[in-house]
């Protein structure tokens, strides 16, 4: 008995194998070895093009921290849009999560609304808003004259288009909203009824209960759009260009550009490092904060 027992344990352990060999397989050729390979790339002087690649270790790095100095322009781009982006955007969709978390009649009407700008492809969310930012026929601008209002250049601005590219990103809080309202509908009605049972109005609710509850969908959601701002591509390389004056000129449209338009692959790749470790070091920083503003059920602390 014993014996056929460990023969079918080991057939379902070859089953397993070949089943999940698929992707074990495509995890090591398509990503850890893509991952490998860039590495090796960021040493070396690789060009497209050119024959003669050398391994010129550091170099690229120093040069990136030395002298170029579109690096620390498009590094304080990128972190300029995070920091201004990443608030608002966990903010406005906190607080349409827990309005779509009343009884109200069309709920579902209102969820689709709100979700449905994430669903809709980036290229085509990025001409809307080429439209609606137009200077001379924009919506925007119609709607400011109609009041009498100063009116804008928007993204064709030095000054303005990281706001408007803010804005933007605003539009398309539904997952955030989903993750929250998620959450909110895992707290417990129990803790809202203790706390009318003691007279507590809704903001005693909001501020004792709904946020202390919130707060571990609040961090896995800030921890997303941390890593998503830094990664922002698709605005400057279909509405910018990384213009005017490379005031949007984002770090993932840089790297870009520096590998597929200049062809330099060893020093994108240098510059794909830095990224990493740049989110690798915020990601480790909010985790470690995250012990004194999270608050798990159960925790003893």
């Amino acid at each position: 008995m014993p014996r056929k027992t460990s023969g079918l344990a080991r057939m379902e352990k070859r089953w397993g194998i070949l089943f999940a060999l698929p992707a074990i397989l495509g995890f090591l050729f398509f990503s850890l070895g893509p991952i490998i390979a860039s590495l090796y790339f960021s040493l070396t002087n690789w060009q497209i093009g050119n024959n003669h690649v050398a391994f010129i270790g550091l170099e690229n790095y120093k040069h990136i921290f030395t002298v170029d100095p579109l690096f620390k322009k498009s590094a304080f781009v990128t972190t300029y849009y995070a920091l201004a982006s990443v608030p608002i955007v966990l903010f406005l969709a906190f607080i349409v999560a827990m309005l779509l978390n009343q009884k109200v009649k069309g709920l579902s009407f209102f969820r689709t609304v709100y979700y449905l700008p994430v669903v809709v492809p980036s290229v085509a969310s990025s001409m809307l808003w080429l439209w609606l930012y137009n200077p001379d026929f924009g919506l925007f601008n119609l709607i400011l004259k109609q009041f009498s209002l100063p009116t804008s250049n928007w993204i064709y601005d030095e000054a303005t288009v990281i706001p408007s590219i803010v804005i933007m990103s605003a539009w398309g809080i539904g997952n955030g909203m989903i993750i929250f309202l998620a959450g909110l509908k895992g707290i417990p009605t129990h803790l809202y009824e203790a706390v009318e049972v003691d007279g507590g109005s809704a903001l005693r609710k909001l501020i004792h209960v709904t946020i202390p509850l919130m707060t571990p969908t609040i961090f896995f959601n800030l921890i997303m759009s941390l890593i998503g701002a830094f990664q922002i591509f698709n605005q400057a390389y279909i509405m910018t260009d990384g213009g005017p004056n490379n005031s949007s000129l984002f770090y993932v449209f840089y790297l870009y550009r520096t590998a597929f338009t200049e062809t330099k692959i060893g020093y994108a790749s240098a510059l794909a490092w830095i990224l990493f470790f740049i989110i690798m070091i915020l990601t480790f920083i909010v985790f470690k904060t995250s012990r004194k503003w999270v608050y798990y059920e159960g925790d003893q602390r």
